[in-house]
């Protein structure tokens, strides 16, 4: 079971095949930087770029970073605003020629974990967590995807949406100490398990390799693990959001 994997995110646009019966790529990463500005004909023509670069004649798994519903962005989160409203499915698919499927980054990401990584037969709530540039999530029951939760919406200071004031990038621009990053988000894990009681957060994105490093500051009696596919988990897990178009 062979599918293209892409994952589209704010600094990046990368994509490889995916051999889902063995979670593994068929090659290493081909990734272009995702054009400044953001703006659906321009990021289009990349991620057909992406495709052409493996010569590929089967079905295409996107990953999109914003709220996606039956193939349309419902939001433009950190893209340009001309995103929203439009058919993002049917744009790529004309321009490139192939089947394909988009949904949401994050819920893709945590697709990844769920059949792959430590979320892998957790029954209950279970809450994926992307720490990247932004905070996205995946949402799942009983292992089955609840899409679009976007819980790095969720608003806090002065009504600053959560994931302006936690995320990844955040630390990073500001040349923040782990311990004093690790706080922030800890505000994050608050927010969340006052409207939720998951029986387990699973943190993924670029922030789960340091999670040794911070994880002290997270206040909750919830287990929180770092992810297993990691950096991996946006393809992996767009692909298998593509399963269908086979």
């Amino acid at each position: 079971m062979q599918i293209l994997g892409v994952d589209v995110g704010g600094s990046g646009i990368k994509g490889v095949p995916v051999n889902l019966d063995k979670e593994e790529y068929l090659g290493e990463r081909f990734r272009l930087d995702t054009p400044v500005p953001r703006e659906p004909k321009a990021m289009v023509n990349t991620i057909a770029d992406v495709v052409k670069h493996w010569d590929w004649k089967g079905p295409v798994g996107i990953g999109f970073p914003t709220v996606i519903h039956k193939g349309k962005a419902l939001e433009h989160g950190n893209l340009d605003k001309s995103w929203l409203g439009l058919q993002v499915d049917d744009m790529i698919s004309q321009k490139i020629g192939l089947p394909v499927n988009v949904m949401n980054d994050a819920d893709a990401a945590g697709l990844a974990e769920m059949e792959f990584g430590v979320g892998k037969g957790v029954d209950g709530l279970v809450i994926v967590v992307t720490v990247g540039t932004g905070i996205g999530s995946g949402v799942f029951f009983n292992g089955e995807l609840i899409p679009n939760f976007e819980l790095g919406q969720m608003r806090y200071k002065k009504k600053k949406i959560i994931e302006k004031y936690a995320s990844r990038r955040v630390r990073l621009d500001n040349n923040m100490s782990f311990k004093k990053w690790g706080k922030r988000f800890n505000k994050f894990i608050q927010l969340t398990t006052e409207i939720s009681q998951p029986e387990l957060i699973i943190i993924g994105g670029g922030a789960s390799k340091n999670l040794d490093e911070y994880i002290k500051y997270l206040k909750t009696d919830i287990p929180i693990v770092a992810a297993h596919t990691r950096n991996h988990a946006g393809i992996i897990g767009a692909a298998l959001g593509a399963r269908h178009l086979l």
